[in-house]
């Protein structure tokens, strides 16, 4: 039986088509033969809205032919032959035509659900320069002296004020412009959107002439991102007029200035192009970004000249519909390996210079950091370079501490050593055993009493010792505490209250997810960036097991004899997954079943062919049993347990829009919250993938 977890209407997307059909120029009865079957086709996907191109039946090209009777009859019986076959179709059409309102003849776009013609709106800008003379044949939809035409026999809407919701699909309003329309200052789209569009679609024709592809994707992924919309765009293609001109038949998706897809270009057949857009992100967006329901009430006047056209739409929900739709593994980590090189050079700058500000507005000259052998102290370590060398200060003006405990590994303390020889900081070295060992004894903690008693004041009575000798080691030299733990530890509590990786005078890695942190890391190895040797130290690093050390060895929960005794993602579910269920809590406050549904989507199925190449591949995947599970560790950490460690966190630099937690910046939550709204929408997560 199908669940609906399984359908992508169940989570806030809808699934939209862009059409170019091959056409015969003054041939609307062929063009809507071709406009039908693709329509079927898009439906049959399970599409709810298929945009063609503008003037499509009877050909952008067919020029005066416009103002001949005969062609214009033969588009109207186009027309009704599209709106009777809509009845089989689940999907709203869009389709370009002329229309005659009034003596005046309008390029208009022409709105056909559930065998209906629901609505006409005409071209509001007519383009008369360079190759275009519209204004030859047809008038500007300003000139319209009416609100309703008469077309197939009923009275239908007619405007570029007009907007179409389709009831049944929350936020799914949708608006038609056409052409260069989107090309002026300020297009109808824009005062659209702040009358609730989240979907803007453009019936194009637009001929094809050098570097004009890459504009048109410029063009629209500006307006969908000032608009925060999908913004749907087609072109015409094969089979219009090359008398003086030629067409490539280009179709572009974009939602908030990120691109869905693009068609094929210079096809030799009629084709579509498919996307998911997620209405929910872009309510979400409109929600949050504050300035956008301002611009509402500036342009007021403006906005109420929309009237809204609803009705609703058959969904294919009585079936799996899996979303169609890229969704990367590492959200915070561009899989491209140019985009991800960039990404990390700009955040290793980001750090690098607020650490420098921070040293130069405090007049400190010196740090201290505790360099554990592991990820997050190594990563913060190479931040402190390289701002000692932009402030023109010596290496050795990092004051850096390796400080074992009961737990300490030989590798991660080889580790630590080498990696501070190989930056040229000051390096101690600091048994921290015989404080820990007084500081049990003072407690009458079994340990100190020869029992291998390994509890949590154990693990903390070590955390706590590390971080006060740095406190004090920094009060000693007068310099300041680099703290070292990351915004996935963050996220999920698991960072110790007021120790190491909690508390600082300066954390440059509080809003760096533990994924991105390890590729910095690489990136660092990689490119020699700080370190002129020492490569192998990194990637050592970059092997290790993630795990705090404070149990020793053999003494984990399995009772295995095993280096470390405490493997972290075994404990709170491995960071690759619970940073994807981060960023889509955090970025765009997405319920626990959607999250879950798009890590399905991501993790779920290996023989799906899409896993990143090189240092990207992720180790594992996951099935809806496991990513429910994780994810309900998340939950319950993230919304109960957590929030009173963020709400006293040191000062950080933001490096990414993925967000930090910050309670001066993009997080502010109660302490004393509780998880169950989020828990009991876990629960309707199936508990079989189905």
């Amino acid at each position: 039986m199908t669940h609906p977890f399984h359908n992508l209407y169940s989570h806030g997307f809808a699934r939209v088509a862009v059409g170019v059909p091959e056409c015969r120029v003054a041939d609307p009865a062929y063009n809507a033969t071709q406009t039908i079957e693709l329509a079927r086709q898009a439906a049959d996907r399970g599409a709810v809205l298929v945009v063609f191109p503008e003037l499509g039946l009877p050909a952008y090209t067919c020029d005066d032919l416009f103002h001949q009777r005969a062609l214009l009859r033969e588009c109207e019986l186009a027309l009704q032959r599209i709106v009777e076959a809509s009845t089989g179709i689940r999907a709203a059409i869009l389709v370009g035509m002329p229309v005659l309102v009034e003596h005046q003849l309008f390029n208009c776009a022409v709105v056909v659900a559930n065998g209906v013609v629901q609505g006409v709106v005409p071209k509001s800008y007519l383009p008369n320069y360079w190759e275009f003379y519209e204004a030859r044949q047809f008038s500007s939809g300003d000139c319209a002296a009416v609100d309703t035409v008469s077309l197939l026999g009923a009275e239908v809407p007619f405007g570029a004020n007009l907007l179409f919701d389709i009831e049944n699909i929350p936020f799914f309003r949708f608006h038609a412009e056409i052409c260069e329309d989107v090309w002026v200052p300020i297009p109808p789209s824009s005062f659209a959107a702040l009358a609730g569009a989240t979907v803007l679609v453009n019936l194009s024709a637009s001929n094809i002439v050098i570097g004009k592809s890459g504009y048109r994707h410029q063009l629209v992924s500006q307006q969908s991102a000032r608009c925060l919309a999908a913004y749907l765009y087609t072109s015409a293609g094969k089979g219009e007029s090359t008398t003086d001109l030629a067409w490539d038949g280009q179709a572009l998706i974009y939602e908030n200035g990120e691109l869905l897809g693009e068609s094929e270009r210079f096809a030799d057949t009629s084709h579509l192009l498919f996307a998911d857009v997620d209405l929910e992100r872009l309510s979400r967006e409109r929600m949050h970004q504050t300035s956008f329901g301002q611009s509402v009430r500036r342009h007021k006047d403006e906005v109420e000249k929309f009237d809204v056209v609803a009705f609703r739409m058959e969904l294919p929900t009585g079936q799996d519909l899996p979303l169609e739709r890229k969704v990367e593994r590492f959200p915070y980590v561009p899989a491209d390996p140019r985009r991800r090189d960039e990404r990390c050079m700009e955040v290793y700058n980001i750090q690098v210079q607020a650490l420098v500000q921070r040293l130069s507005s405090s007049r400190m000259q010196k740090v201290v950091i505790g360099v554990s052998g592991g990820l997050d102290s190594t990563h913060a370590l190479l931040v402190c370079a390289k701002a000692m060398d932009r402030l023109g200060l010596p290496r050795a003006n990092i004051l850096a501490y390796t400080m074992p405990g009961f737990a300490t590994s030989d590798r991660t303390l080889k580790q630590a050593r080498e990696l501070m020889e190989v930056v040229g900081c000051t390096a101690r070295e600091i048994d921290i055993r015989p404080s820990c060992l007084a500081m049990l004894k003072d407690l009458d903690h079994p340990y100190a009493r020869g029992e291998a008693v390994y509890d949590v004041t154990f693990e903390n009575v070590q955390a706590g010792e590390r971080t006060n000798h740095l406190f004090r080691l920094a009060n000693h030299n007068g310099a300041i505490v680099i703290g070292t733990g990351d915004l996935s530890e963050l996220a999920l509590g698991w960072c110790t209250y007021g120790v190491g990786d909690h508390m600082s005078h300066y954390n440059v890695n509080a809003s760096v997810p533990k994924t991105l942190i390890s590729h910095l890391v690489r990136w660092v190895a990689d490119t020699g960036q700080v370190l002129d040797t020492g490569k192998d130290v990194l990637l050592a690093v970059l092997d290790t097991d993630i795990s705090p050390e404070l149990v020793p060895a053999g003494t984990a929960e399995d009772g295995q004899d095993e280096a470390p005794g405490q493997k972290t993602e075994q404990i709170i579910g491995p960071y690759e997954l619970q940073d994807f269920n981060l960023y889509y809590t955090l970025r765009y406050g997405y319920t626990p079943s959607k999250v879950a549904f798009l890590a399905l989507h991501a993790w779920g199925d290996v023989a799906r062919g899409t896993w990143p190449n090189g240092p990207h591949v992720a180790r594992n995947s996951y099935q809806l049993p496991e990513i429910k599970r994780i994810l309900g560790i998340f939950v319950d950490r993230f919304f109960r347990t957590s929030q009173f460690k963020r709400s006293c966190i040191p000062n950080a630099p933001k490096v990414g829009s993925g967000g930090s937690l910050s309670p001066r910046g993009d997080w502010r939550a109660p302490s004393d919250g509780e998880s169950a709204v989020w828990m009991r929408d876990l629960d309707r997560i199936p508990d079989e993938a189905g």
